[in-house]
């Protein structure tokens, strides 16, 4: 496993991996690490708790100040950019695509054997925690409910787990989708292109973080029939229940902001998803779920502004101190 350089900078590093799937395709993905700041640099976790992070759909990591706050903490940051998205994304291939979530299954898990054997061996493996944003919230509560008692907390950040309104409109996109899937699954689906949302987060618009737009695109990727199909049988396994048996902890905005032409609120709001349907789907995610409404967040919590995003970081602090101190408690 050969760590390069990464393309944040000196304080982190990646490395490029391919994951055999359970249809037998092997995809690639790309394992981020923060090493400054820190006592292992390139040596290896040499801490006992770590988290791996998932981004969302056409999205990749890109938050060096989430890495900086997971370290502070006492714990060793991994991100991962998965298939066909970030650093994962190769010429030739349909940025964002997926057929089926599970696809992801291979490399979320490779990734996390990685984290494991960076320890020392005289060392047990480090306790691992799963984050995800979106979509990679979605992907990160599925695979917890399918791999019990690998990860010991989730961490979801505004996770896609209903459509906009409610599960009747779930439920009727997905009766249009699957035959045209089934039969065309990279079709586009043609649907309104909306860039408010990164209107209010990239430096080239209106807001504070630098973005790569080869990465993360401003009007995102096109939406293909196979990978909405996918999201919405994702989101239909959500609403029969998981059984996530680790405490969760579910962040959103406190308002959504929804609408086909800009407005000064969605500086504020969840410009992408609806965060009362989402905060009640969040209780089928398991027993111990806490939710925490940011007021003034945007779809990515962590990228607010810096009040609100200092509030987020101050309320995910607190959580970590109820559910991972140590028996002798120390953080």
């Amino acid at each position: 496993m050969e760590w390069v350089p990464d393309i944040l900078g000196d304080d982190f590093e990646a490395c490029t991996f391919p994951a055999a799937g359970p249809d037998g395709v092997e995809r690639t993905a790309t394992l981020i690490r923060h090493c400054g700041g820190t006592d292992e640099g390139a040596a290896g976790v040499r801490r006992p708790r770590a988290v791996l992070f998932l981004h969302g759909w056409s999205d990749y990591f890109f938050n060096e100040e989430l890495a900086e706050f997971w370290t502070g903490q006492g714990f060793s940051f991994f991100a991962l950019d998965m298939h066909n998205h970030g650093r994962s994304l190769h010429a030739g291939t349909h940025g964002g695509y997926v057929a089926d979530l599970d696809d992801y299954d291979a490399e979320i898990t490779a990734a996390i054997g990685i984290i494991a054997a960076l320890q020392p061996e005289a060392e047990p493996a480090p306790s691992v925690a799963l984050m995800g944003h979106s979509t990679g919230g979605l992907i990160a509560a599925l695979w917890a409910h399918r791999h019990p008692g690998v990860v010991a907390q989730l961490i979801l950040d505004s996770p896609w787990l209903e459509m906009h309104g409610s599960p009747a409109v779930r439920r009727a996109a997905r009766t249009m989708v699957e035959p045209l899937a089934r039969f065309r699954p990279e079709a586009i689906i043609r649907l309104p292109e909306r860039s408010f949302y990164w209107r209010s987060i990239s430096s080239a618009a209106e807001g504070e973080w630098t973005l790569d737009d080869n990465y993360r695109p401003p009007r995102a990727f096109p939406v293909r029939a196979g990978w909405l199909s996918a999201v919405l049988s994702g989101q239909a396994q959500v609403a029969r229940g998981l059984k996530i048996d680790v405490p969760i902890l579910v962040l959103i905005s406190g308002a959504s902001a929804n609408g086909m032409f800009w407005n000064e609120s969605m500086r504020r709001t969840d410009a992408v998803l609806d965060v009362n349907t989402i905060a009640l789907r969040a209780l089928s995610l398991g027993r111990t779920v806490t939710l925490e409404r940011i007021d003034g967040a945007l779809h990515d919590v962590f990228l607010s502004a810096p009040r609100v995003r200092g509030d987020a970081y101050a309320r995910l602090a607190r959580w970590l101190r109820a559910y991972v101190l140590d028996d002798d408690g120390s953080a």
